[in-house]
């Protein structure tokens, strides 16, 4: 890390953390240890690409590594002979100019503001030309993902094939805009998220160097918030610095709780067990003081889903408790054995739906408030897994009269409930060749329609046809008033040429049976009426208000097939 002037000038203007502590070498770039291993060996062994794209978060040192390896290109060491270097010295006049963003062979450009096909015509023709001092000329272009189409087609040959004296380093946060032709010309690096320990460890040193008291609580919360970016943690150290003042106070944990409107976490844990056991007014009383004190409502949802997860681990895992402080290890252990998953995770997912409406709600105060009433009257309710128990041994201790199975017969009943098996055991005995057997019933005529992809002539047969009389060779109906008049010379045609018989089709004037899909409804109502009387039914139907019984069609089925009814 660069080291800070040995004492400080009170005339020179103040810069802030993240530039004051700006990483100059490899060395100094923390979480990021894969990505600095493979440029180390790369400037080392002289196998270095021509082109690189930093992808990562905001504030993962996207901008910084791209000019290190400016510098680690153009370095000639304090006596001004050395070459390509991991370490570059920070002392000779490229790393400092570089440094300082002056020098005329690193071109930095941001492409947010710079988008244009114009732009990149302008660089490309300045690719022409070798550096005016340098070893290397380098092109930094941030933000690339905001170039242009034309753009980023105007730069892919030079990109493919540039001079040997040229590199282009492309710094983006939106990987997935730039297009595959670019990134695959390119070596790519992701910068991972710095982890939360890294962070704690990196703001405390700076802290001692600079002469700053700061609670190790107060350290942790700046990198929790920092949410994995160096930049981020710095600007809020910052911050928590110039709320001190100029007195040698030590930034304490509240002080910055404060400042970032979080909640206590004591007071989170208390929250929960409030919601878990439905106490809702206690709940609401302490969502009123973290409010109060400063906390934001959406905050407060989102430290109860940070403590949802961490009990769900706790409960699978329990050596997540081990790297926690001792009230939440102590406090989260009890409460993850106390919790069943299935609770968790209806918490969870409340919470989650929850906090969307309060980040979009007019007052978030009020809409935090219902998700907590909500996630209390829930904590009363029994999980799935536990009603379908109940509704099963309720069922089994007293057992239901089945509902009286219908008479058969041969009405329009039997006939519509015949079809599906009728059908199925036609497809069973369809031979190999392309002539089929002889329908036995008008269902088994449907049945073969379908099979033969009339589709046109199956909804006819099931709306509009009255069965008057079937036998094998003719079939009487009396026709609908929205069947075609061709309905009998089609349906003669389609079975003669399925079956190689003649079919005797003809028109009837006898009322004739109800078409097949009423006869397939009529069975429909009297399953649903089953159904409705059946006491386990009845039970699930009470249990959960607005439910009600659907009919599902068996995909088996075929055309006059039945339905079976699902609840």
């Amino acid at each position: 890390m660069t080291e800070p002037p040995a004492e400080r000038d009170e005339t020179a203007p103040y810069r802030v953390l993240a530039r004051k502590y700006r990483p100059a070498r490899f060395a100094d770039l923390i979480g990021q240890e894969a990505m600095v291993k493979t440029l180390t060996n790369a400037l080392e062994s002289g196998r270095l690409a021509h082109a690189f794209i930093l992808t990562g978060v905001r504030g993962v040192g996207k901008t910084t590594t791209a000019r290190i390896i400016a510098r680690a290109l153009n370095c000639v060491g304090p006596d001004g002979t050395g070459g390509p270097t991991p370490a570059p010295c920070g002392q000779c006049e490229f790393c400092v100019a570089i440094a300082q963003d002056r020098h005329m062979d690193v071109v930095e450009m941001d492409a947010a503001s710079r988008t244009g096909i114009d732009d990149i015509r302008e660089l490309i023709e300045g690719v022409r030309y070798r550096p005016v001092s340098a070893r290397n000329k380098v092109y930094i272009i941030d933000e690339v993902h905001m170039l242009s189409r034309q753009a980023f087609n105007g730069l892919l040959k030079t990109l493919e094939e540039p001079p040997e004296h040229v590199v282009f380093i492309f710094a983006t946060t939106e990987i997935r805009k730039v297009p595959v032709t670019v990134l695959s010309r390119c070596q790519r690096f992701d910068l991972r998220r710095v982890e939360q320990e890294a962070l704690a460890s990196h703001f405390s040193v700076i802290a001692e160097r600079e002469d700053i008291k700061i609670a190790p609580g107060a350290v942790t919360l700046i990198a929790r918030a920092a949410d994995g970016s160096v930049r981020d943690g710095l600007s809020l150290l910052d911050q928590a610095i110039a709320m001190a003042g100029a007195d040698d106070a030590e930034i304490t944990e509240e002080a910055v709780k404060d400042m970032l409107g979080l909640a206590d976490r004591a007071r989170i844990f208390d929250l929960f067990e409030a919601l878990a056991q439905g106490r809702a007014a206690g709940a609401l009383e302490i969502l009123g003081g973290l409010h109060n004190a400063g906390a934001e409502p959406a905050v407060v949802l989102q430290d109860l889903l940070e403590l949802t997860h961490f009990l769900t681990r706790v409960k699978l895992v329990p050596a997540t408790a081990k790297t926690v402080p001792e009230t939440e290890r102590v406090r989260g252990t009890a409460l993850a054995e106390q919790m069943t998953l299935p609770a968790l995770a209806r918490i969870w997912q409340m919470l989650l739906k929850g906090l969307g409406e309060t980040r979009q709600a007019p007052s978030a105060l009020q809409a935090a408030e219902m998700v907590l009433i909500r996630l209390c009257h829930a904590s009363e309710l029994p999980t799935p897994g536990d009603l379908v128990k109940r509704l099963t041994e309720s069922a089994s201790a007293e057992p239901a009269t089945p509902p009286p199975a219908p008479a058969p017969s041969n009405g329009p009943g039997a006939t519509a409930m015949a079809v599906g098996a009728e059908a199925e055991s036609h497809a069973q005995a369809q031979p190999t060749s392309q002539t089929h057997p002889a329908p036995h019933s008008f269902g088994q005529v449907v049945a073969l329609a379908q099979e033969l992809r009339e589709a046109k002539l199956v909804n006819y047969l099931l709306d509009d046809v009255h069965l008057v009389r079937f036998e094998r060779g003719r079939i009487e109906f009396r026709p609908g008033e929205r069947a075609p008049r061709e309905l009998a010379g089609q349906l003669g045609k389609l079975l003669e040429r399925a079956t190689g018989e003649r079919w005797v089709v003809a028109v009837s004037s006898e009322p004739g049976e109800a078409p097949l899909r009423a006869q397939q409804r009529a069975v429909e109502d009297e399953k649903r009426q089953a159904l409705e009387s059946d006491p386990l039914v009845q039970a699930v139907l009470e249990s959960f208000p607005g439910a009600r019984i659907v009919a599902r069609r068996d995909p088996k089925a075929t055309g006059g097939g039945e339905e079976e009814e699902q609840s």
